[in-house]
């Protein structure tokens, strides 16, 4: 895999079980670019092992006023460089590759997870976690994966070296090969702490990130409270304790760079007075002194790379055990998953839809309201109609039965077929930045224009607003921009938006929740019949309290304690449902309790009459 290959056509299905586990399988995914990283390493890092033998030759052809020899060490040292030369320039080109594939591969497996989850994911994983994944965890795990082969050489190099030395002059290798292993372990001990004091970093830096998306997030909100000053001395204590845990982890790390200075320093002058009293012994010869001095001195380089690859595990490893923990989350909230199988085909258009779980039905082609006394029992209920994660407290016991469209479980449709049918707008819509035409630019039938899905959900001043704070030169509406989350916007403006695209897509089933919940009441009935003219003969489903909504509805399901316990029209529901209109009308406990007597008397009273005379209340009713 190339760069100019990216994206991977399938980044394949991760073993998530561990961090360890997963950074082997990103390993086995790419054998081909490690076999070529590793083999130019070993062109590089053979060249660098040849030079002390080559420079000893050398200085041993010098002494020896033969020039001959001198002339061959010479093309020796020109090959040497030039392998070092080449071998460096593509083993740094094929390392860099592998970074990045591996870094790819990575953020296509959190994109396919998050498009998987949906709004679930932040709310099982916190949201500067994901931040951290997405970002920072990336690229320590692509570091891992690539510093893999460039150790590999390394290694090979120290040791072709330590053996050329028992072989070229034993008096010194032996001296040599028995400190070099010294020099490669010496950091082992230092490095679970270096290990902890960078898993507290890494942590304490989540949580500051964490805080500064909700204070980002909530300016609008704080700066109307006068809480800004409040949350941005958390954020000051926050990055203080990372800078903190960042300075303590830095020391441990410069503490585990001087051993590995030290110890080898420590070599290079053990070997350079133990070869001269050997040369002055006549035991060793000055070419062979210099050769042992030049292979220490270069083994500091390929040494590093001991400690590049301790320091690269110790990153990657929490990296990877977070990038893990998000990709094994499933669809079901931790239930077992089922044994792959074919999806199954797309159900026939003019389906309708059905939930086992609370018994709730939308038929096909109306506009059907849903009425939940508790809001987030509506968000669940909402995601579950979209086929979305399903999240615990949505049933006790195992994980509810899948929503069906005609009869055909969305579960078991591919997750693309299921999105491209039913299409959830959550309570909580978000805008990206960008012009408003690229706010448009979504998947859809083709069948809604823009202009008509804007002028549906009461767009109108929305598009004043924005053509008003476009600069100079902005001419039309649609190439006005939207600022990050279209905080710029009013809650109401972005909530018509977001109703605005989600109209555009003309999907079969448009599953709304709360979609008027930040306007006025005058908007919100114009709101309510722009949707139902614009959607006739299309599914859709609402779930709002708000009377202008539910009146405009075909078919109102009163949803109660998790089952659909009451279904008519708004007004129907509002004379004969206590439960219902004490949702809608917000009445009083008192209240409440005085209509429910009202309807157990009325209840008996109809218990209590003739067979026959309920039959004609019924049929009536």
């Amino acid at each position: 895999m190339q760069i100019s290959d990216l994206p991977y056509p399938d980044p394949g299905v991760p073993d998530a079980r561990s961090g360890p586990r997963f950074l082997w399988w990103l390993g086995r995914g790419q054998l081909g670019g490690q076999a070529r990283s590793l083999a130019w390493g070993l062109l590089h890092f053979c060249g660098i092992a040849g030079l002390p033998y080559a420079v000893g030759l050398g200085v041993e052809a010098a002494v020896d006023r033969d020039g001959g020899r001198l002339l061959l060490v010479g093309g020796v040292l020109l090959l040497v460089g030039a392998a070092i030369a080449a071998g460096d320039a593509m083993l740094h080109r094929t390392a860099v590759t592998n970074w990045i594939t591996a870094a790819a591969r990575v953020q296509q497996l959190l994109a396919r997870k998050t498009a998987e989850l949906g709004s679930a994911l932040t709310r099982r994983v916190a949201a500067g976690e994901v931040v951290a994944v997405s970002t920072g965890d990336v690229e320590k795990i692509g570091w891992f994966v690539e510093a893999v082969s460039r150790f590999l050489a390394a290694a090979f190099a120290v040791v072709a070296i330590c053996v050329g030395l028992l072989f070229y002059a034993p008096s010194i290798g032996v001296v040599v090969a028995a400190g070099v292993p010294v020099l490669a372990l010496s950091v082992l001990p230092l490095l679970p702490r270096a290990t902890r004091r960078a898993d507290v970093q890494r942590e304490k830096a989540g949580k500051a990130t964490e805080l500064a998306s909700d204070t980002v997030a909530g300016l609008r909100v704080l700066r109307g409270i006068g809480g800004e000053e409040l949350f941005l001395d958390r954020y000051r204590d926050a990055s203080q304790e990372v800078r903190r845990a960042a300075v303590r982890s830095a020391r441990m790390w410069a503490l585990i760079a001087a051993v590995q200075v030290l110890l080898p320093g420590a070599l290079m002058v053990a070997v350079v007075w133990y070869g001269s009293v050997l040369v002055l012994d006549g035991r060793l010869a000055v070419g062979e002194l210099v050769a042992a001095f030049s292979a220490v001195a270069t083994m500091l380089y390929p040494l590093r790379h001991f400690e590049e690859i301790a320091m690269a595990y110790s990153f990657s490893r929490p990296s990877a055990e977070r990038a893990a923990r998000v990709l094994s989350l499933t669809r079901t909230d931790g239930a077992p998953q089922p044994a792959a199988a074919e999806p199954v085909e797309a159900p026939a258009p003019g389906g309708d839809l059905y939930d086992p779980a609370t018994g709730l039905l939308a038929p096909a082609g109306r506009f059907t309201a849903v009425v939940c006394g508790d809001p987030d029992a509506a968000g669940r209920l909402a995601e579950r109609l979209g086929g979305h994660a399903v999240q615990a407290g949505d049933g006790p016991g195992a994980a509810p039965p899948s929503v069906l469209l005609g009869g055909v479980a969305l579960d078991d449709l591919a997750l693309d077929a299921a999105r491209g049918l039913v299409l959830v707008q959550d309570k909580d819509p978000v805008l990206l930045s960008g012009t408003l035409r690229e706010l448009f630019d979504v998947p859809a039938s083709g069948a809604v224009p823009a202009p008509q899905a804007l002028a549906a959900a009461q767009c109108g001043d929305v598009l004043d607003a924005l053509l008003q704070a476009a600069p100079d030169g902005v001419g039309d509406a649609m190439d006005a921009r939207i600022t990050e989350r279209g905080r710029s916007l009013s809650g109401g403006q972005r909530q018509r938006l977001a109703l605005a695209r989600s109209l555009v897509t003309d999907p079969e089933v448009l599953v709304l929740d709360e979609p008027t919940s930040a306007v006025d009441a005058h908007t919100e009935a114009r709101i309510a019949d722009g949707v139902a003219s614009l959607r006739t003969g299309r599914t859709t489903v609402v779930l709002a309290s708000s009377p202008l909504l539910l009146d405009r509805a075909d078919r109102v399901v009163l949803v109660h304690e998790g089952r659909a316990v009451a279904a008519g029209t708004h007004r129907e529901l509002l004379r004969g449902e206590p439960r219902y209109r004490a949702v809608v009308t917000r009445e009083t406990d008192g209240e409440q309790g005085r209509a429910a007597e009202q309807a157990r008397v009325a209840e008996q009273g109809r218990v209590a009459e003739p067979a026959g005379e309920l039959t004609e209340i019924e049929e009536s009713a």
